[in-house]
């Protein structure tokens, strides 16, 4: 019997070309395959705006612009079932954290001060709160910012300050951390909750272990601070040494967070042999290019 209608072949799932066969994309044999797109994508566009280093800016999402009274100010939803801190402080966080935001990248080279290589642009979680009160100064001093959000069970929703063109959705916390890790000059803690601490200890763990170069990492706000963890009961038990207390310091408020930063830079630069002939911060940058 001859059959010339080919319909049944053309129509089956065997002959969609991978790359348009979505069932087969979101199956489990391919989950390397979007671990690795999910890296090369935001590698890619980070590297068109010539994104050499980054300074990454933690905190809660539920602090919002003058207070809790204000939810409607904020340009992002807040994370699923998450309820707006109360309290004078957090508004006042808020204002350091976009302070900080502007300070950074007006003076950490994100315009393109020098060789046409962006250092120290900010870079957050790219929701509300702290995250958006970073993106926000970065915008008003004209300069990029990044947004690393994550799809959530609710999807969270970028903040308005993120540069569209650096704001990305990643499914995978992995390789959202990878990111975050891999061209951070610094990191300035902002209070926060569970995500904050998380990401606070990744980077912590990874120095501490030698998993990436020492960078300098601020908490804002000791008071803070030092009633959510003791650090030092941690070395009186034994569980770090005494010099682990020497990976992150305390500051304040914004000015403080960078004046510890150009610090910083300026001892990790002195201490590798580079000449100090432009600014510190973009010292950093190029210390980064040799790790």
């Amino acid at each position: 019997m001859y059959i010339n209608d080919n319909t049944a072949q053309k129509d089956s799932d065997a002959f969609r070309l991978p790359v348009l066969d979505r069932d087969f994309l979101l199956g489990d044999s391919m989950r390397g395959v979007r671990l690795q797109l999910e890296y090369a994508k935001v590698e890619e566009r980070l590297r068109a705006w010539v994104v050499r280093s980054t300074i990454v800016v933690f905190g809660s999402a539920r602090v919002l612009p003058r207070g809790s009274q204000h939810k409607a100010e904020s340009t992002a939803t807040l994370p699923p079932g998450a309820v707006p801190r109360a309290g004078d402080r957090s508004a006042r966080w808020y204002e350091e954290a976009r302070r900080f935001g502007r300070i950074a990248s007006e003076r950490g080279g994100a315009l393109i001060s020098r060789g046409g290589i962006r250092d120290n642009v900010i870079a957050t979680g790219g929701g509300p709160g702290i995250m958006e009160a970073a993106n926000r100064g970065a915008s008003e001093a004209n300069a990029p910012s990044i947004g690393f959000n994550i799809g959530l069970p609710v999807e969270q929703q970028p903040n308005a300050y993120s540069t569209p063109d650096l704001t990305f959705q990643f499914h995978y916390f992995a390789v959202r951390k990878l990111h975050f890790a891999m061209r951070a000059n610094a990191l300035v803690v902002f209070p926060g909750g569970f995500g904050t601490l998380d990401e606070l200890f990744e980077l912590l763990t990874l120095m501490q272990t030698h998993k990436m170069p020492p960078i300098p990492v601020v908490l804002v706000d000791q008071s803070y601070w030092t009633r959510v963890i003791n650090f030092r009961t941690l070395v009186d038990e034994g569980m770090i040494a005494p010099a682990d207390l020497d990976l992150f310091s305390y500051v304040e408020n914004a000015e403080e967070a960078w004046q510890q930063l150009d610090y910083r830079f300026r001892e990790s630069c002195h201490k590798r042999g580079i000449h100090l002939s432009f600014q510190a911060p973009m010292c950093a940058g190029a210390l980064r290019t040799k790790d």
